[in-house]
Protein backbone atom coordinates (compact mmCIF):
# COMPACT_ATOMS: atom_id res chain seq x y z
CA UNK A 1 0.00 0.00 0.00
CA UNK A 2 0.88 3.40 -1.12
CA UNK A 3 0.17 6.63 1.32
CA UNK A 4 -1.75 9.74 -0.10
CA UNK A 5 -1.14 11.09 2.68
CA UNK A 6 1.92 11.40 4.57
CA UNK A 7 0.55 12.78 7.96
CA UNK A 8 -3.36 11.48 9.14
CA UNK A 9 -5.15 12.74 12.22
CA UNK A 10 -7.37 9.85 13.40
CA UNK A 11 -10.28 10.38 15.09
CA UNK A 12 -11.62 7.46 16.80
CA UNK A 13 -15.18 7.25 18.44
CA UNK A 14 -15.13 6.10 22.31
CA UNK A 15 -18.05 4.17 21.07
CA UNK A 16 -16.29 2.23 18.39
CA UNK A 17 -14.29 0.76 21.24
CA UNK A 18 -16.69 -1.07 23.27
CA UNK A 19 -18.07 -3.17 19.93
CA UNK A 20 -21.42 -4.94 20.53
CA UNK A 21 -21.20 -4.40 24.16
CA UNK A 22 -22.02 -0.68 24.18
CA UNK A 23 -20.14 0.64 26.88
CA UNK A 24 -16.68 0.08 27.92
CA UNK A 25 -13.88 -1.84 26.14
CA UNK A 26 -13.94 -4.80 24.03
CA UNK A 27 -10.18 -5.58 23.31
CA UNK A 28 -10.75 -7.52 20.46
CA UNK A 29 -12.38 -4.65 18.74
CA UNK A 30 -9.10 -2.42 20.07
CA UNK A 31 -6.67 -4.99 18.57
CA UNK A 32 -8.90 -5.17 15.03
CA UNK A 33 -8.47 -1.53 15.10
CA UNK A 34 -5.11 -1.09 15.65
CA UNK A 35 -4.00 -3.75 13.32
CA UNK A 36 -4.88 -1.27 10.54
CA UNK A 37 -3.31 1.15 12.25
CA UNK A 38 -0.32 -0.42 12.13
CA UNK A 39 -0.68 -1.62 8.34
CA UNK A 40 -0.64 2.15 7.61
CA UNK A 41 2.40 2.93 9.96
CA UNK A 42 4.40 -0.04 8.72
CA UNK A 43 3.56 1.84 5.04
CA UNK A 44 5.23 4.94 5.88
CA UNK A 45 2.28 6.93 7.20
CA UNK A 46 2.49 9.03 10.46
CA UNK A 47 -0.51 8.21 12.69
CA UNK A 48 -1.83 10.65 15.19
CA UNK A 49 -5.29 9.75 17.18
CA UNK A 50 -7.07 11.58 19.25
CA UNK A 51 -9.96 8.86 20.77
CA UNK A 52 -13.37 10.18 22.68
CA UNK A 53 -14.66 8.63 25.72
CA UNK A 54 -18.49 8.21 25.19
CA UNK A 55 -18.16 4.34 25.87
CA UNK A 56 -17.40 5.39 29.22
CA UNK A 57 -18.90 8.99 30.02
CA UNK A 58 -20.26 11.44 28.01
CA UNK A 59 -20.04 15.04 29.89
CA UNK A 60 -23.09 16.99 27.80
CA UNK A 61 -25.55 14.43 28.57
CA UNK A 62 -24.38 14.67 32.57
CA UNK A 63 -27.90 15.78 33.99
CA UNK A 64 -27.55 18.41 37.21
CA UNK A 65 -23.69 18.00 37.11
CA UNK A 66 -21.37 21.13 36.69
CA UNK A 67 -20.04 21.00 33.09
CA UNK A 68 -17.01 21.41 33.83
CA UNK A 69 -16.27 18.33 36.12
CA UNK A 70 -18.49 16.57 33.81
CA UNK A 71 -16.13 17.72 30.93
CA UNK A 72 -13.24 16.57 33.19
CA UNK A 73 -14.76 13.25 33.91
CA UNK A 74 -14.69 12.93 30.22
CA UNK A 75 -11.53 13.47 29.81
CA UNK A 76 -10.30 11.13 31.89
CA UNK A 77 -12.52 8.36 29.66
CA UNK A 78 -10.67 9.83 26.77
CA UNK A 79 -7.53 8.71 28.76
CA UNK A 80 -8.48 5.30 29.62
CA UNK A 81 -9.47 4.78 26.09
CA UNK A 82 -6.00 5.98 24.85
CA UNK A 83 -3.88 3.93 27.32
CA UNK A 84 -5.90 0.89 26.01
CA UNK A 85 -5.00 1.91 22.47
CA UNK A 86 -1.61 2.42 23.55
CA UNK A 87 -1.14 -1.12 24.94
CA UNK A 88 -3.26 -2.54 21.57
CA UNK A 89 -0.39 -0.98 19.24
CA UNK A 90 2.62 -2.20 21.37
CA UNK A 91 1.13 -5.95 21.26
CA UNK A 92 0.97 -5.38 17.92
CA UNK A 93 4.91 -4.41 17.72
CA UNK A 94 4.11 -0.52 16.84
CA UNK A 95 5.83 2.06 18.97
CA UNK A 96 3.40 4.64 20.54
CA UNK A 97 3.76 7.60 22.78
CA UNK A 98 0.76 8.84 24.46
CA UNK A 99 0.23 12.23 25.43
CA UNK A 100 -2.40 14.43 28.17
CA UNK A 101 -3.72 17.52 27.51
CA UNK A 102 -3.45 17.25 31.62
CA UNK A 103 -0.22 17.01 33.45
CA UNK A 104 -0.31 12.69 34.50
CA UNK A 105 3.13 12.75 34.74
CA UNK A 106 2.97 8.79 36.29
CA UNK A 107 1.42 7.61 32.86
CA UNK A 108 1.69 10.10 30.16
CA UNK A 109 3.93 12.69 28.50
CA UNK A 110 2.59 16.02 28.87
CA UNK A 111 1.07 16.99 25.52
CA UNK A 112 4.52 19.08 23.78
CA UNK A 113 3.78 20.11 20.34
CA UNK A 114 7.37 19.85 19.20
CA UNK A 115 7.79 16.47 21.08
CA UNK A 116 4.69 14.90 19.25
CA UNK A 117 5.89 15.98 15.73
CA UNK A 118 9.02 14.24 17.02
CA UNK A 119 7.84 11.03 17.97
CA UNK A 120 5.84 11.33 14.50
CA UNK A 121 9.09 11.89 12.38
CA UNK A 122 10.35 8.24 14.32
CA UNK A 123 7.41 6.49 12.90
CA UNK A 124 5.54 6.31 16.61
CA UNK A 125 2.05 6.40 16.98
CA UNK A 126 1.36 9.81 18.87
CA UNK A 127 -2.14 9.38 21.03
CA UNK A 128 -3.30 13.01 22.36
CA UNK A 129 -5.71 12.17 25.55
CA UNK A 130 -7.83 14.72 27.45
CA UNK A 131 -9.17 16.68 24.35
CA UNK A 132 -7.88 19.85 24.70
CA UNK A 133 -8.04 20.26 28.58
CA UNK A 134 -10.51 22.60 28.24
CA UNK A 135 -14.06 22.21 29.45
CA UNK A 136 -16.49 23.10 26.87
CA UNK A 137 -14.48 22.59 24.07
CA UNK A 138 -15.36 18.27 22.15
CA UNK A 139 -12.69 16.24 21.05
CA UNK A 140 -13.75 16.97 17.62
CA UNK A 141 -12.11 20.18 18.43
CA UNK A 142 -9.07 18.47 19.67
CA UNK A 143 -9.05 16.98 16.61
CA UNK A 144 -9.05 20.06 14.54
CA UNK A 145 -6.69 21.79 16.78
CA UNK A 146 -3.90 18.86 17.04
CA UNK A 147 -4.18 18.66 13.59
CA UNK A 148 -3.11 22.17 12.93
CA UNK A 149 -0.78 21.94 15.22
CA UNK A 150 1.19 19.29 13.38
CA UNK A 151 0.27 20.00 10.40
CA UNK A 152 -1.48 16.93 9.46
CA UNK A 153 -2.79 16.77 5.32
CA UNK A 154 -5.80 15.35 6.79
CA UNK A 155 -8.71 14.37 10.21
CA UNK A 156 -9.92 11.05 8.87
CA UNK A 157 -13.11 11.15 11.48
CA UNK A 158 -13.95 7.58 11.74
CA UNK A 159 -17.72 6.97 13.04
CA UNK A 160 -20.12 4.57 12.85
CA UNK A 161 -21.79 5.45 9.61
CA UNK A 162 -20.31 5.28 6.27
CA UNK A 163 -20.35 9.21 5.53
CA UNK A 164 -22.17 12.13 6.04
CA UNK A 165 -26.16 12.18 5.14
CA UNK A 166 -29.02 14.44 4.78
CA UNK A 167 -30.67 12.85 7.67
CA UNK A 168 -30.24 10.00 9.98
CA UNK A 169 -30.09 7.11 8.09
CA UNK A 170 -30.84 5.07 10.54
CA UNK A 171 -33.98 6.30 11.23
CA UNK A 172 -34.56 6.88 7.10
CA UNK A 173 -33.98 4.84 4.33
CA UNK A 174 -34.26 7.44 2.17
CA UNK A 175 -31.60 9.17 3.42
CA UNK A 176 -28.78 10.86 0.80
CA UNK A 177 -25.38 10.41 1.48
CA UNK A 178 -23.07 13.24 -0.01
CA UNK A 179 -19.61 11.85 -1.65
CA UNK A 180 -18.59 15.56 -0.84
CA UNK A 181 -19.24 18.49 0.68
CA UNK A 182 -18.30 22.28 2.18
CA UNK A 183 -17.77 23.10 5.43
CA UNK A 184 -20.10 26.13 4.94
CA UNK A 185 -23.02 23.24 3.47
CA UNK A 186 -21.93 21.42 7.07
CA UNK A 187 -22.59 24.62 9.12
CA UNK A 188 -25.89 26.16 7.13
CA UNK A 189 -27.32 22.46 7.13
CA UNK A 190 -26.74 21.41 10.48
CA UNK A 191 -25.37 17.84 9.37
CA UNK A 192 -23.78 16.97 12.66
CA UNK A 193 -20.13 15.86 11.23
CA UNK A 194 -18.48 17.68 13.84
CA UNK A 195 -19.63 20.84 16.01
CA UNK A 196 -19.50 23.92 14.29
CA UNK A 197 -16.14 25.21 16.63
CA UNK A 198 -14.31 22.13 15.14
CA UNK A 199 -15.92 22.33 11.30
CA UNK A 200 -14.91 26.49 11.49
CA UNK A 201 -11.43 25.70 12.72
CA UNK A 202 -10.84 23.28 9.59
CA UNK A 203 -12.81 26.32 7.25
CA UNK A 204 -10.94 28.65 8.44
CA UNK A 205 -7.47 26.83 7.77
CA UNK A 206 -8.11 25.02 4.92
CA UNK A 207 -8.13 21.45 6.53
CA UNK A 208 -10.00 18.33 4.84
CA UNK A 209 -12.18 16.03 6.47
CA UNK A 210 -12.57 12.60 5.56
CA UNK A 211 -15.57 10.62 7.03
CA UNK A 212 -15.80 6.91 7.13
CA UNK A 213 -17.25 3.73 9.21
CA UNK A 214 -14.84 2.26 11.38
CA UNK A 215 -16.66 -0.90 11.84
CA UNK A 216 -14.83 -2.56 8.98
CA UNK A 217 -11.08 -1.04 10.62
CA UNK A 218 -9.85 -2.25 6.97
CA UNK A 219 -11.60 1.57 6.33
CA UNK A 220 -8.20 3.26 7.56
CA UNK A 221 -6.04 1.65 5.18
CA UNK A 222 -8.20 2.37 2.19
CA UNK A 223 -9.02 6.02 3.46
CA UNK A 224 -4.42 6.42 3.90
CA UNK A 225 -3.75 5.15 0.15
CA UNK A 226 -6.61 7.05 -1.07
CA UNK A 227 -9.31 5.39 -1.76
CA UNK A 228 -12.55 6.53 -2.81
CA UNK A 229 -14.58 6.23 0.83
CA UNK A 230 -16.76 8.03 2.98
CA UNK A 231 -17.40 11.35 2.67
CA UNK A 232 -15.07 14.26 2.13
CA UNK A 233 -15.51 17.75 3.58
CA UNK A 234 -13.56 20.51 2.40
CA UNK A 235 -13.19 24.66 2.24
Amino acid sequence: MQPKYKRVLLKLSGEAMAGAKGSGLDFDVVLEICRAIKECVDAGAQIAIVVGGGNFWRGRSSGQMDRTRADHMGMLATTINSLALADALEQLGCEVRVQTAIAMHEIAEPYIRNRAVRHLEKGRVVIFGCGTGNPFFSTDTASALRALEIEADIIFKASMVDGVYDSDPKKNPDAKKYDTLSFMEVLNKDLKVMDSTAASLCNDNHLPILVFNLEQPQNIVRAVAGESIGTVVTD
